[in-house]
């Protein structure tokens, strides 16, 4: 240990060794160090290159380092970086207007974190269900989806189905009902006199990237206006251009009451997020309910403007919808039977492997020595998710590694 201290850090080894040695072991990531981020590549401490395919699970949709962004964070640091919310701010309105236009929201409550701005959306929810509709005090209930992922408080964890997540940190806090992701009829035999809230993600990314059947969505939304129930939508992932659209609701053509965006919202210069509201739900909340000291800095309200405006302005939206097209086809026409299902919407792409492939550890263990980084999750399945910035010289440059390495090659 006290060698460590003190070594010099030339290898990816010796900044594993260090790494491992004083860090808590709650990630299992590729032994890949990286140093340097242009666009769609990443740089090693020794010099690799590699072709950036998880995009910090969208929180780098413009790209590493995007230099308007970075202007913006430059300028706004060297002014004013925060100044809680005791007080008022010159870009904290500019904020919200920008994002409210966007979106067309009534309302938006700004946080850091994707998980404080879910844990923002299961407060709103549950008081606007008391005060509101008028549900029994402390009889709330919110009814979430089997295999999801909202982050990793102690609250969200409590309505995880992942044993790993939960194992270990109950008791959990009640007035979650679960049901099967994609069944609206399982849905709506949920719902009761008591349901406040329905929180779904559009697309489910960590599950694997699950597309639900076609009309769950709107049915959905067509349940919790029938019943007087919020439908709130964790577009943390799947929001701000990675399907192709700004929100993935917009595939839909419905609109969420409360919907939550984080990740992309700062171009992974900073930990933005944000609830969209309508008014009626959002005004719940009076002065010295629910806030944070970081929520709506200076500093973070500069680099997300900044972070919306080039994602529009560069028509990142358009070109993740045609490259993720291309994409999609090409993995699906590579043909083997190691591969059980290719699926995606835009650039959120997964290919699920057949259980006797080997595991996708190993295919993005092998992807990485061919210079792409691709994440797995459950076992068995890669998850494929560019920044938007891709072009299809990219993608037609990376094409022959994921063919070799999906068929089987390392």
């Amino acid at each position: 240990m006290d060698k460590l201290i003190n070594a010099p850090l030339r290898t990816t080894q010796d900044y594993i060794a260090i790494e491992d040695a004083f860090g808590a072991s709650n990630y299992k990531p590729l032994d890949v160090v990286l140093a340097r981020g242009e666009g769609v590549y990443v740089w090693d401490v020794e010099g690799r290159r590699y072709l950036d395919c998880l995009s910090s699970y969208s929180a780098v949709n413009q790209g590493h380092c995007h230099p308007k962004i970075l202007a913006a964070l430059t300028e706004q640091a060297q002014r004013l970086t925060i100044t809680s919310r005791a007080f008022r701010n010159d870009q904290l309105g500019l904020f919200y207007q920008e994002l409210c236009a966007l979106t067309h929201s009534h309302e938006m409550l700004p946080m850091n974190s994707g998980a404080e701005a879910v844990e923002t959306a299961l407060k709103v929810a549950r008081k606007w269900g008391y005060e509101v509709k008028g549900v029994a005090e402390d009889r709330a209930e919110i009814i979430v989806a089997a295999e999801n992922f909202h982050g990793r408080t102690l609250a969200i964890v409590g309505f995880s189905t992942d044993p790993v997540s939960r194992h270990g940190f109950g008791p959990f806090a009640p007035g979650f009902r679960i049901v099967p992701y994609g069944d609206a009829a399982r849905l709506e035999a949920a719902i009761t006199e008591n349901t406040v809230a329905v929180l779904l993600e559009p697309i489910q990314g960590e599950a694997g990237v699950i597309i639900p059947p076609p009309g769950y969505l709107q049915r959905a939304r067509d349940l919790c206006t029938q019943h007087r129930v919020i439908l709130i939508l964790d577009e943390i992932q799947t929001g701000l251009g990675r399907t192709g659209k700004l929100l993935a609701e917009e595939h839909d053509g419905i609109e969420a009451d409360l919907s939550l965006v984080g990740k992309a919202l700062s171009g992974g210069f900073y930990p933005v997020s944000a609830v969209l509201s309508n008014r009626e739900v959002m005004d719940v909340l009076k002065p010295g309910e629910h806030g944070s000291t970081f929520g709506g800095n200076p500093l973070a309200c500069a680099v997300a403007r900044a972070a919306l405006r080039v994602l529009i302005e560069e028509d990142m939206i358009g070109n993740a919808a045609r490259q993720g097209d291309y994409l999609l086809a090409a993995l699906k026409d590579i043909r083997t039977d190691r591969i059980k299902e290719v699926r995606g919407r835009g650039l959120m792409i997964a290919v699920e492997l057949q259980p006797d492939a080997g595991g996708a550890r190993r295919a993005a263990e092998a992807l990485m020595r061919r210079g792409i980084l691709c994440k797995e999750t459950h076992g068995n399945i890669l998850r494929i998710m560019p920044p938007l910035v891709i072009t299809q010289d990219q993608i037609d440059e990376a094409l022959p590694h994921f063919r070799a390495v999906l068929m089987g090659g390392d």
